[in-house]
């Protein structure tokens, strides 16, 4: 494992204070978590806080960037967590062999990531037949503009795409969009304004005001446009 990894992106703190968004997306895959659960690039542990509920039994961290790994962790003592949450610092290829998961979580992550396919097929072998692997990332190549490129974003994703990168021995619960009226939005800022940061007073305003907007534009949409996709798939047994 690389020791000297460093998250070179600067939104963490930023998007920690989207609430309104969090609360969203996660109430779409809340049911999945039970038991086990491995969280892909967990950062500041923003979604740790929210989604570790009474159900899961143990959660584990992994976070390749070493200082991210002692802001999690402090963060876990803080919450009162550390006791079913775990920080490990490293990637996927560091997990035991026969270390299995009931659920695996990409939240923003394998956008980041060069061989996302060689990723899910490594990560999909630590999931127990019926285990979930969920992964939220963000929508559109043609929205991919200087923001991405700063915070390290690799590529932006159609629903085509996304099914093309999970591996075979899944079947699909649900592969969505969300954030219509957050697209909006993502679309001017890729055309006009050319920003490779949103200030602390536009994710104000996109979280209170334009997610709010989503949560109910959306589902008059049948969820099909939107600036982020979600999707969950569970392995198939044997």
């Amino acid at each position: 494992m690389n020791r000297n990894v460093k998250y070179t992106g600067t939104e963490l703190d930023l998007f920690a204070a989207a609430t309104t968004w969090k609360r969203y997306w996660s109430s779409f895959i809340t049911p999945f978590l039970n038991g086990d659960v491995l969280e892909i690039g967990a950062g500041l542990g923003a979604n740790v806080s929210l989604l570790c509920s009474n159900t899961v039994r143990r959660w584990v961290s992994l976070e390749p960037d070493f200082t991210l790994c002692r802001r999690l962790h402090a963060e876990l003592q803080r919450r009162g967590l550390s006791q079913r949450c775990h920080v490990v610092h490293g990637t996927s290829s560091d997990l035991p062999e026969h270390d299995y998961f009931d659920a695996v979580l990409y939240l923003d992550v394998l956008e980041h990531i060069t061989d996302d396919g060689a990723e899910l097929r490594r990560t999909v072998t630590h999931l127990r037949p019926g285990g979930a692997l969920i992964v939220l990332a963000p929508a559109h190549p043609w929205l991919y503009s200087d923001f991405d490129r700063a915070i390290g974003h690799q590529r932006r994703y159609t629903k085509a795409a996304m099914i093309k990168v999970v591996p075979l021995g899944l079947t699909a619960e649900f592969l969505t969009y969300l954030d219509s009226v957050g697209l909006l939005a993502s679309g001017a800022n890729r055309l006009l304004l050319r920003q490779a940061m949103p200030t602390s007073r536009q994710i104000v305003m996109w979280d209170r005001v334009l997610v709010s907007l989503s949560r109910i534009v959306d589902p008059l949409l049948r969820y099909s446009l939107g600036k982020s996709l979600l999707g969950v798939w569970r392995k198939l047994a044997g």
